[in-house]
């Protein structure tokens, strides 16, 4: 059916192209030769570069530039004036341009329709994607809660050996960090999706790095690292306020520490460092672990980005980046580089506000 329409509009133009072209001659060739006629020629070019292939729109603009031409000795057999010959080679450029122009439009609308098509397929594919990744996540998390819910009633069915508490706590941390990641991925798809809405209120930085680190002392024990926190060059306690999602800046703070705990050597130090101006806070996650090769540190923060450095732990490649979405839907800005001799730092910086005061 598609090619018997397709058929039947190429009839058509056809039609309507030799209509144009058999009243242009009439008017060209019974008329004297210095009344130009050939412009209306450009109807039928047009009609060729927009419906027809390029080869008919060059053989269209051929034949109508040579009839517009031929018309100087035919039918009257008589030489031209100067003028006449101008008027007619000036058509006959006009007629040229007019089949370029039309050919480079049709090139572009064709151009046009491909990358429309491609951008289609694309969102369809993204959309797809989303799909996807929402109902795997969502398939995955029942399982895992179940799990640790079993774990968690364990201890209820009778004594249960400090070995066995052991292995069953193992197991429960195994699934959580499992359920982290899990949530982590739907998070990220959904913020690159939807974008990230954040709930804003006067929040105290200095608190959260030490809830953070609290939350991160079972770990950090695990790993054999001691955590810290550090105010500039003092060791007085000061407030770092900023207008910020508190759940989500929790989330910065988790996935910078866990980062450079799982990336440090037993028996060193992590320190979260808070520095403070009338302008904005920041903070620095510091480790003493290998550090960042320099063709690494570029692209720590895009989305599932590993690396190929010697650090020793490896993960999903999604909390630095999660993390990047984090700050910069807070305007601003989260960054990474090498300390000397040895070791990172992961920091980022938000505006500062006042500070609070009790009501």
């Amino acid at each position: 059916m598609t090619v018997e329409v397709q058929s039947l509009k190429l009839a058509r133009s056809l039609i309507l192209i030799l209509i144009l072209f058999a009243i242009v001659i009439v008017l060209e060739y019974t008329t004297p030769s210095n009344y130009v006629f050939g412009y209306l020629y450009t109807g039928a070019i047009l009609i060729a570069s927009s419906r027809l292939s390029r080869r008919a729109t060059f053989q269209v603009t051929t034949i109508a530039s040579l009839l517009t031409l031929a018309n100087l000795w035919i039918p009257l057999g008589e030489i031209s004036s100067l003028p006449t010959i101008a008027n007619r080679i000036i058509a006959v450029i006009a007629l040229i341009v007019t089949g370029i122009l039309g050919d480079r439009n049709r090139l572009y609308q064709t151009k046009l329709l491909q990358q429309q098509t491609r951008l289609r397929s694309q969102e369809q594919l993204s959309q797809l994607r989303e799909d996807f990744i929402s109902t795997l996540t969502h398939d995955l998390k029942t399982p895992l809660l179940g799990a640790i819910e079993t774990l968690n009633s364990l201890d209820r069915f009778g004594e249960i050996t400090d070995t066995q508490k052991t292995v069953f706590n193992v197991m429960k941390r195994s699934h959580q960090t499992t359920l982290k990641m899990v949530e982590m991925l739907l998070d990220v798809y959904r913020n690159d999706a939807e974008g990230l809405h954040l709930n804003l209120e006067p929040i105290n930085l200095a608190n959260l790095a030490e809830e953070v680190l609290l939350m991160l002392r079972d770990l950090a024990t695990t790993r054999r690292v001691c955590l810290n926190v550090g105010y500039e060059a003092s060791e007085f306690r000061r407030n770092l306020w900023v207008k910020g999602d508190r759940l989500q800046l929790q989330r910065v703070f988790t996935n910078l520490v866990t980062n450079s705990i799982n990336h440090s050597p037993r028996g060193e130090r992590v320190s979260i460092l808070l520095e403070s101006n009338s302008s904005y806070q920041t903070v620095k996650v510091i480790d003493a672990g290998l550090g960042i090769p320099a063709d690494v540190l570029p692209h720590l923060f895009e989305r599932f980005y590993q690396g190929h450095s010697d650090r020793q732990a490896t993960g999903s490649g999604l909390g630095l980046y999660l993390s990047r979405q984090i700050i910069e839907a807070h305007h601003g800005t989260i960054w990474a580089e090498n300390l000397s001799p040895q070791g990172a730092m992961f920091a980022f910086r938000l505006a500062a506000i006042p500070p609070e005061r009790p009501s």
